[in-house]
């Protein structure tokens, strides 16, 4: 090792931080002594309370010690000493627990942790308070005829020319004991924080829950964002793609295309504030369910908005042919809604990949179950898109109708036979909101 590797080992940054750490046990464990030194004072009849004799010392420490790990019991000492580990001996944050010891095993280790930081802590301050005086009067020695008296217990050194000589070098010696030995106790407490101070199973398991439950909340927004935002953008494509091209010929249709534009990205830019209100705010969405709770913004359903959903299709150029039972107003919100988002997706879908090919849409309300049902013949292009199919590049249109489907209990398939493209999805119709 070089010589500027061993001051780094001794005197770097993080041998500097672990230091403070230890002197930081050694200053908590002061209250923690003085109740101990009250209370084995009986016992040491005479003794001063500060700087007594070793004996009375150890038994102060035998005395705090237990004291301080009672008070580590509580569930907040875990965060609390796990951020001053994280802080102070630089140990990566995923490698300690987060939240509050609640479970009898992990408040012990915590009792055990803070035990064993104060007690190294105050092992190593005493010695940074003894160690540095004591080396620097080795040091200045030779040259102080005055600290050769028997007071200091140096006489019998004073007495041999060459070991008065060497005290310089016992001095610096002392000193690099002391920083080697305050690199090593940091370095022993880094290693073992993570053991006392680490994450339980079932810490790992509210953790992993809660990162599922993020990345589900997530999921379904994207899922949101991806149906209404990709339905209006397949939609405003064909629509500005026709009016362009009779822009000379039917000035007519190109201002009922412009119109139907307006109306879908007015429509579009509504919904995307109120996603990325969702967003921002963090909530919205129940877990249960899967769906952005109506009491946050109105979201479009089924019964009352289908109407305008096929006309802003068909205006967009897809030939959608409709058969729509009786008393979807009737459906359960929850339903209601994503039963539009699918027939969304499916018509997106239609948009996307097979915009000159006429799509049949059934909604069949029977047997306590919702059916929707999507068809098309397969388009004759080299590379068939249907209604339904996903695009080349990896859409997620038939993902998303799954996963709405399996959160409402019900069933999606897809598939394409005798040259007709179906989606069929079927949702228990009960009162799930």
């Amino acid at each position: 090792m070089t010589v500027r590797g061993a001051a780094g080992a001794l005197f770097g940054r993080r041998v500097r931080l672990r230091w403070l750490h230890l002197v930081l046990g050694g200053a908590l464990l002061m209250p923690y002594l003085l109740v101990a030194a009250v209370a084995v004072g009986p016992f040491f009849p005479g003794e001063p309370l500060l700087f007594g004799s070793l004996a009375f010392q150890l038994s102060c420490c035998a005395v705090a010690l237990p004291l301080a790990a009672l008070t580590a019991l509580f569930p907040l000492a875990r965060p609390l000493a796990a951020g001053a580990v994280r802080t102070l001996c630089e140990v990566p944050g995923e490698r300690l627990a987060q939240g509050p010891a609640r479970s009898g095993a992990a408040r012990g280790r915590t009792a055990l942790w803070y035990a064993l930081h104060l007690g190294v802590g105050t092992v190593l301050s005493g010695m940074m308070l003894a160690t540095p005086p004591f080396a620097v009067v080795l040091l200045v020695l030779p040259f102080f005829a005055g600290l050769r008296d028997s007071r200091y217990g140096l006489d019998q050194v004073a007495g041999h020319p060459w070991a008065l000589a060497l005290t310089p070098l016992a001095g610096v010696a002392l000193l690099l004991a002391l920083a080697a030995c305050a690199a090593a106790a940091g370095a022993l407490l880094a290693r073992w924080a993570p053991v006392l101070l680490g994450p339980t199973p079932a810490d790992r398991l509210a953790a992993a829950e809660a990162r599922a439950a993020d990345l589900a909340v997530r999921n379904r927004l994207a899922r949101e964002l991806h149906d209404s935002v990709g339905h209006a953008l397949s939609a405003v494509t064909l629509q500005a793609g026709a009016a362009r091209r009779v822009l000379d010929s039917d000035p007519a249709f190109v201002r009922e295309a412009l119109a139907a534009i307006e109306d879908t990205t007015r429509r579009t830019v509504g919904e995307l504030d109120a996603v990325l209100g969702l967003l921002r705010a963090g909530d919205g969405v129940t877990e249960e369910s899967g769906a952005v709770d109506p009491a946050v913004r109105p979201a479009p359903v089924l019964g009352a908005d289908l109407d305008g959903l096929l006309a802003r299709t068909r205006a967009a150029g897809l030939a959608v042919e409709a058969a729509v039972d009786a008393g979807l107003a009737a459906l359960p919100a929850l339903v209601a809604r994503e039963g539009y988002r699918i027939v969304q997706e499916g018509l997106s879908n239609a948009l996307r990949h097979a915009p000159d090919v006429p799509l049949a849409l059934q909604v069949t309300l029977a047997d306590g179950q919702l059916e929707l049902t999507l068809t098309n013949p397969v388009p004759s292009a080299p590379a068939p898109s249907t209604a339904t199919a996903p695009r080349p590049g990896g859409g997620r249109g038939l993902r998303g109708i799954e996963e709405r489907a399996r959160l409402l209990g019900g069933s999606a398939r897809s598939g394409a036979a005798d040259g007709t493209w179906t989606l069929c999805v079927r949702l228990p119709v009960e009162d799930r909101s």
